[in-house]
């Protein structure tokens, strides 16, 4: 996603992570530069939030600026610093400005879900709660490498994870690249798959 300013002077790597301060680590400035700085940040949230919202068939975005702000929320942005443009099949430009091509939000939640047995459990997992590539850069592995670096960060394995209402086009994915399938059914909107109550923590509540 293209936007009116050089997204390759606001970020420097190719993936970046973002808090509640829309600014990117390690960044330094004065004042001015730094309400400059999350200011664009936040349109490209808002823009890239609404993007995932029409791509999901959602009635409202679950990623913006303003809701980054007000959590403890973590999203990371997929950059391509090239900014290559196919102009036919002859010729691809690169305009050197920078792209935004993927978002991953996620952020621990207090959750009430059965395992198979059916039992009632009071966890508090890191969630999937908002996915999304753009158009033009899907099915070209971008996804995944977004993903598993959110994966390796956070020290957590596919199944340690519960998904905020996923499409299909998501659970294809964990399918795809995880071999995630077995799902086992929650009264909430979430997802968790065969998995995620191994090993988990003994600070779990359960409920028979």
């Amino acid at each position: 996603m293209e936007f009116p300013f050089t997204i390759n002077n606001l970020f420097k790597e190719k993936i970046v992570k973002l808090k509640y301060d829309l600014l990117p680590n390690g960044f330094r400035g004065e004042r001015r530069d730094m309400i400059d700085c999350a200011s664009k940040i936040s349109q490209i949230l808002d823009d890239m939030g609404r993007a995932s919202a029409i791509a999901q068939g959602l009635n409202k975005p679950i990623t913006s600026g303003e809701r980054l702000r007000n959590s403890e929320h973590l999203v990371y942005l997929l950059i391509d610093p090239e900014d290559m443009y196919d102009h036919g099949w002859t010729c691809v430009v690169f305009r050197g400005k920078g792209t935004v091509v993927g978002l991953l939000k996620v952020g621990s939640k207090n959750l009430y879900v059965y395992d198979h047995t059916g039992a009632h459990h009071e966890v508090k997992p890191l969630c999937v709660l908002d996915f999304y590539v753009h158009e033009s850069k899907q099915r070209m592995g971008l996804g995944k490498i977004l993903y598993e670096h959110m994966l390796k960060e956070a020290n957590v394995l596919p199944q340690d994870l519960a998904i905020d209402k996923p499409s299909e086009n998501f659970l294809a994915f964990l399918f795809k690249y995880y071999g995630l399938e077995h799902i086992i059914p929650q009264s909430n909107n979430y997802v968790v798959f065969d998995g995620f109550f191994a090993d988990r923590p003994v600070t779990i509540k359960k409920y028979n």
